[in-house]
């Protein structure tokens, strides 16, 4: 992998992670465009992943301080329930991560074509919860937070967006658009940190999982992806609070036809 091409990535990383259109199909889109395959995607897919949740803590920063705050209060208040949701929201992608990492691992190799179908059903998920009409509620409740934890383990497949599914979930449970897409963003840093906390340890026991990929190429795509995260984090939250979801809908549509039409064409 160039450093170019770990640019590209980077970018395209970044801001699909907060837009709801699929960072891992579109970055095993672009992967296969420029025939980056193995252990080299896998890397870069760890770093570029961080280097989003760390753009996360950057943005949102003034809520994370606002919740660690209330908890070392030692008290239950709204600063406590709110963690408590993001705890909740964890169990089903911590039981997928636990139970189920070689069998996704396995699917993020399988093609495409999964890719594209995937696409679509984000494409739907969109449609849908911009046109319902739920009534509006004011505070997302622990079995909300669960609900979206839920929609958020299934948008592991690659192609499904989990921006896009966890906030359409949320919408659709009638929830509140500007906290939920905080909510959204927050409740994906522990896991993904968890994540990279476990590769650290296999590179310690002396694992590589860094196969060939230059570090400058790592580094590049690090700052990349931090640097386009901040800005479409900003931009994701305005979106949400516009309810303008209907135009990524109709992009993921597009998307998810060209690629099943350019897989059924080789």
């Amino acid at each position: 992998m160039s450093w170019l091409e770990a640019l590209v990535l980077g970018i395209v990383q970044g801001l699909t992670e907060y837009l709801p259109v699929s960072s891992s199909g579109h970055l095993a889109i672009g992967s296969a465009l420029f025939g980056i395959k193995g252990e080299e995607n896998l890397a870069f897919t760890i770093v570029v992943h961080v280097a989003t949740v760390l753009s996360t803590l950057v943005v949102l920063w003034k809520e994370i301080e606002w919740i660690f705050r209330g908890l070392f209060k030692f008290q239950m208040n709204s600063e406590t329930r709110y963690a408590l949701n993001i705890l909740v929201s964890m169990i089903p992608i911590g039981i997928v991560g636990v139970f189920f990492k070689d069998k996704v691992e396995a699917i993020f190799g399988s093609g495409l074509l999964i890719v594209g179908c995937m696409l679509l059903v984000t494409a739907a998920l969109l449609a849908f919860s911009y046109y319902a009409k739920p009534r509006q509620k004011t505070a997302i409740s622990m079995k909300d937070a669960f609900i979206i934890g839920l929609s958020q383990a299934c948008a592991v497949l690659p192609g499904l967006s989990r921006s896009g599914t966890t906030i359409a979930t949320g919408l659709l449970l009638g929830n509140n658009k500007a906290k939920l897409a905080q909510f959204s963003f927050l409740m994906v840093i522990p896991p993904i940190l968890g994540e990279a906390l476990l590769d650290v340890l296999k590179l310690v026991k002396g694992e590589d999982i860094a196969g060939d990929i230059p570090t400058l190429s790592l580094v590049v795509g690090f700052v990349a992806a931090f640097l386009s995260g901040c800005l479409a984090c900003r931009w994701m939250i305005n979106i949400v609070k516009k309810g303008k979801l209907i135009y990524f809908a109709i992009y993921c549509a597009i998307a998810g036809f060209v690629t099943i039409a350019c897989i059924l064409m080789k």
